[in-house]
C-alpha cells in the first residue's frame, strides 16, 4: 500500500508543477486561456490528490508537521508556494510582478523537493 499511495504522490507532485508551469505561462502571454472551465477545475484536482496522498503518507509514516521539523518546513513552504502561485495566477496585475512571484513559487517548489528527499529543513547543509 506504500508503494502505491508514494506512487500517487509522486505523479501528483508532477502533474501539479506541469500544469502550474502552464498556467503560469498563460497568465503572462495568454490569460485568456485561465477562464476555460477545465483549466479552474482540474489543479483543485491534482492538488487534492497530492494533498491527500501527503496526509496518508505522513500517517502511514507516522512523520507529522510540528513533530518532524523537515515536514514542518516543507508545509510552511507549501504556503509560500500557494501565495505566490495566486499571485501569478490570479492577484498580481502587472507582468514583472507575476515573473517574480513565478519565480517565488519556483524556488518554494524546489525547496519543498529538496528538503523531501533530504528530510531536512536545512537541506543544503546535508552531506
Amino acid at each position: 500500500m506504500y508503494l502505491a499511495i508514494k506512487h500517487i504522490h509522486l505523479t501528483s507532485i508532477v502533474l501539479s508543477l506541469g500544469f502550474f508551469l502552464i498556467r503560469g505561462v498563460w497568465a503572462l502571454y495568454y490569460p485568456a486561456q485561465l477562464e476555460k472551465r477545465w483549466v479552474k477545475i482540474l489543479p483543485h484536482v491534482i492538488d487534492t490528490v497530492l494533498l491527500a496522498s501527503a496526509i496518508t503518507l505522513a500517517v502511514l509514516l507516522r512523520q507529522y508537521p510540528f513533530i518532524d521539523h523537515w515536514l514542518t518546513a516543507k508545509v510552511i513552504a507549501l504556503f509560500a508556494y500557494i501565495g505566490f502561485g495566486t499571485m501569478v495566477i490570479k492577484r498580481a496585475r502587472s507582468k514583472p510582478v507575476k515573473l517574480m512571484a513565478f519565480a517565488a513559487a519556483l524556488v518554494c517548489f524546489a525547496y519543498i523537493v529538496l528538503v523531501a528527499i533530504n528530510h531536512s529543513a536545512t537541506p543544503w547543509l546535508t552531506t
